[in-house]
Parts: C-alpha cells; sequence; structure tokens
C-alpha cells in the first residue's frame, strides 16, 4: 500500500510546481520511512503508546488493523490513531512514540483525479432527501405520482376530490351516500364525463321549469335520468303538453316525480289510459289527478287495482263515490291497504258516519289512526260527539281531524288544550 502511494506521489511531481514538487518529495520519503518501519522495527507505533516484539509472530490482518497506514481522501494516518499537525516528524519520549504528520497533500487534493480504490464508502453519510428541498422542475416531473382515481373503494367518499362529476353534484345537494348503496350506480357516475353527459341534462331540466333548489332531489332518486339521451327526454315533455298539461305543471310532476322522464310514451300513454277507464272520469279530471299525484304514472298498477277493489267491496262505496274520493284525495289510491281499512271501519261502524258523509269528506281517509280515535273519545266523553247533520251540535268530519289541537279544544270541543292533554293520559 506503501508502495502504491510513493508512485502516486511521485507521478504528481510533473504535474506540480517546484515549491509543491519539494514538499511533495519530503512527504514521500516520510512514507517510504512509515513503510521501513513497518518491515524492521520490532517497535510498532500505536496512538500513544507501542508494542515490542517480533514483527513475525503478528498475523496479516493484525498487522492491518494496528500498525498500517491508509489514505482515504489524500489524508494520511495511521488507522487507530489521531493524526497531529505540529511539526512533521517523528518523536519518541520514554515509552511512549507518536508519529505525527502535517499533510501537505490536502492542500492539493481537489487538483488530482482520484481512483475508485482510493474512495471510502460512507453510507450513513449518503444524502437523503427532505419534502423540505427545493427541487428543479426536471426533478419534479420524474417524481412518479399515484392514480388519479384509487382502483377500488366501497365508497363514494374516496373519489370526491378527484371526481368533477361527483364534486359537482355533491355542490348541488346530490346525497351520495344513497346512491352508492344501489348497485352499479356508483360505477355509473363515475364513467360519466361531467360537461358531456351530466351538464347537458341539468339544462334540459331548469328548461322546463324545474327549480334549482330540487335538482338534487331528483337526481338523488334518479340517477339514471343522467344516462337517458336528450331527444327522449324532449319527447316525453312534449307528450304531457299535447295532453293540456301545462309547463308550470310538467315542471310540478317532474320535481315530486323523478322517475317520470325515464319512461317512454308508449307506458306513459297507457297508464293514463288506465287511469280514465278504471275510474270513469273525463280525460280533463284524469290528467288533474295524475298532475297531483304524478307517481301514479311510475308506480306499479296492482296497488292501485287493489284499492279500487277494496273501496267498491269491502267498503260498499258507489261508483260516483269513488270518483269523488279519488279527485279529492288521490293518495287514497296508493294508501296502505291495512291503515285505510281501519281508517273506515272506525268512522263507519264506530262513529256511526255514514257513506255518503265520508264520500263528501274523504279527507278523513288520509288522517292519523290514533287522532281521529283520540279526538271522538274525548268528543264523546263531553257528550259531543254528533256527526249527523240533520242533529243538533253537528260536528263536520272536516273540523274533526284538520285542525290543530289548540283551535279543536276551544272551537269544537269548547274546552281547553290541559283538559284534552289530562284526557290523552287516561287513554
Amino acid at each position: 500500500m506503501a508502495s502504491s502511494c510513493v508512485q502516486l506521489c511521485q507521478r504528481c511531481l510533473r504535474l506540480l510546481p517546484s515549491k509543491t514538487a519539494v514538499i511533495t518529495s519530503q512527504y514521500s520519503t516520510q512514507i517510504q520511512h512509515c513503510s521501513a518501519i513497518f518491515r524492521t522495527s520490532t517497535k510498532i507505533p500505536i496512538g500513544s503508546s507501542f508494542i515490542s516484539g517480533n514483527h513475525s509472530t503478528l498475523n496479516t490482518n493484525q498487522r492491518r488493523k494496528q500498525g498500517m497506514c491508509y489514505y482515504s481522501d489524500f489524508h494520511a494516518k495511521p488507522l487507530t490513531s489521531e493524526a497531529t499537525e505540529n511539526k512533521g516528524t517523528e518523536e519518541f519520549s520514554g515509552t511512549n512514540a507518536v508519529m505525527a504528520y502535517k499533510n501537505p497533500l490536502s492542500q492539493i487534493k481537489d487538483a488530482m483525479p482520484m481512483t475508485e480504490s482510493q474512495m471510502t464508502l460512507d453510507l450513513d453519510a449518503a444524502a437523503r432527501l427532505s419534502a423540505l428541498e427545493e427541487i428543479s422542475d426536471e426533478e419534479a416531473v420524474r417524481i412518479s405520482v399515484s392514480s388519479a382515481l384509487p382502483p377500488a373503494s366501497a365508497s363514494l367518499r374516496d373519489y370526491v376530490d378527484k371526481s368533477e362529476t361527483l364534486s359537482k353534484l355533491t355542490q348541488l345537494g346530490v346525497n351520495l351516500w344513497k346512491l352508492e348503496q344501489r348497485p352499479n350506480v356508483g360505477s355509473m357516475l363515475l364513467r360519466l364525463d361531467f360537461q358531456t353527459d351530466v351538464a347537458p341534462k341539468l339544462l334540459f331540466l331548469k328548461e322546463i321549469g324545474v327549480e334549482d333548489s330540487r335538482l338534487g332531489y331528483i337526481l338523488s332518486h334518479n340517477p339514471f335520468i343522467l344516462a337517458q339521451h336528450l331527444e327522449n327526454l324532449q319527447a316525453r315533455v312534449n307528450y304531457f303538453r299535447s295532453k293540456n298539461f301545462s309547463s308550470k305543471s310538467v315542471a310540478s310532476m317532474v320535481s315530486r316525480a323523478p322517475y317520470l322522464l325515464n319512461f317512454s310514451v308508449k307506458r306513459v300513454d297507457n297508464r293514463l289510459a288506465f287511469y280514465q277507464q278504471a275510474l270513469g272520469l273525463s280525460p280533463a279530471k284524469t290528467w288533474d289527478v295524475v298532475a297531483r299525484l304524478p307517481r301514479l304514472l311510475c308506480g306499479s298498477l296492482e296497488p292501485v287495482k287493489e284499492t279500487l277493489k277494496v273501496c267498491k267491496l269491502e267498503f260498499g262505496f258507489k261508483e260516483n263515490e269513488i270518483q269523488h274520493i279519488v279527485a279529492t284525495v288521490p293518495k287514497v289510491l296508493t294508501a296502505n291497504k291495512r291503515k285505510l281499512t281501519q281508517i273506515f271501519d272506525y268512522l263507519h261502524n264506530t262513529m256511526k258516519v255514514p257513506h255518503h258523509l265520508i264520500a263528501k269528506f274523504p279527507q278523513v281517509l288520509n288522517s292519523k289512526y290514533l287522532r281521529v280515535r283520540e279526538r271522538h273519545l274525548f268528543l264523546q266523553y263531553l257528550g259531543k260527539a254528533q256527526y249527523d247533520p240533520n242533529q243538533p251540535n253537528y260536528i263536520s268530519l272536516d273540523r274533526l281531524v284538520p285542525l290543530p289541537e289548540d283551535t279543536f279544544c276551544t272551537e269544537v270541543a269548547s274546552a281547553t288544550l290541559e283538559d284534552f292533554y289530562l284526557f290523552q293520559k287516561t287513554l
């Protein structure tokens, strides 16, 4: 190792000025002297102490660890001793021997090329990138970025920040948590482009008169309208207008029945024909019933058929009475059969209200059974439960249920609200 360093120093003599060459020559002589000591001397300097003995008894690895001079970055120093920069000579005092060098090559280490064998590898000193370190544009381009959309997720929440469509729908008030519970709806929304697929449908809904506050409700219940073609949507709107539905009625029907525009013109026309035939109403009255309850055109017809059959066969209403009930309260057609039967049974069999009075005030069939029962029992307790218009102190059915409790107590029952609350606790 020492011989290689000597050759390196001699090679540098040709490249350095005279003054530098003299310093280098002197340092080369010191390196040769150091090499000679390792071969012949029985006293090997180690830091501030020495070891006496024959050098042949030391194995190769031990000699390399204890006394061999090595060169890293062109600084000469013993492996286990510290190089001092005081005199540049060898001094031996007492039992301690210290070899010190003043390294002249340190002044020219930047001017000399380094070979791979002369470089030491220090992994701990390797530079590491910091999150706060500024980087160039070229380095920024080479940074790998994860995919814009997560590959898979059980919730649309993970896609809202990365999908323009979901972000805009959220701003409109669409309930994404409801849509993600329905099969295939989430994947359909992610495939839609807002500018080409969503925005034209929203503009169409606004053109037909739908209010901005209802857009979120419509899309929350019927996201499939975004997959419909504009030509089909326009054709269905034109059909309603051809049936003398006003623009305001069409907008109201679409707002309250979001699935209305999903059905073809043929299906809607068949539904209108069914209601006109089953109810026996004129076209104008049929359109009015449908306009007030547009979900009649969207749902199944079986519950409607069953309700009409119950009203005629079980309740015993006449055909004209059924027509009046439906024309006044269309929700009766979609009412729960058990609830409808319970209220009619209490009105007709317990309160002894005849059919024609129930048909005259059909709103009572759409009220809550508990409210009808409590108020009737309170009037009965007060001795005022009289529902026959031919008798004194007659109480109309339209005043029995729709009125608020305080108004009912003061105007109908002629009692205080506290009395009514106390009576309710006895039930």
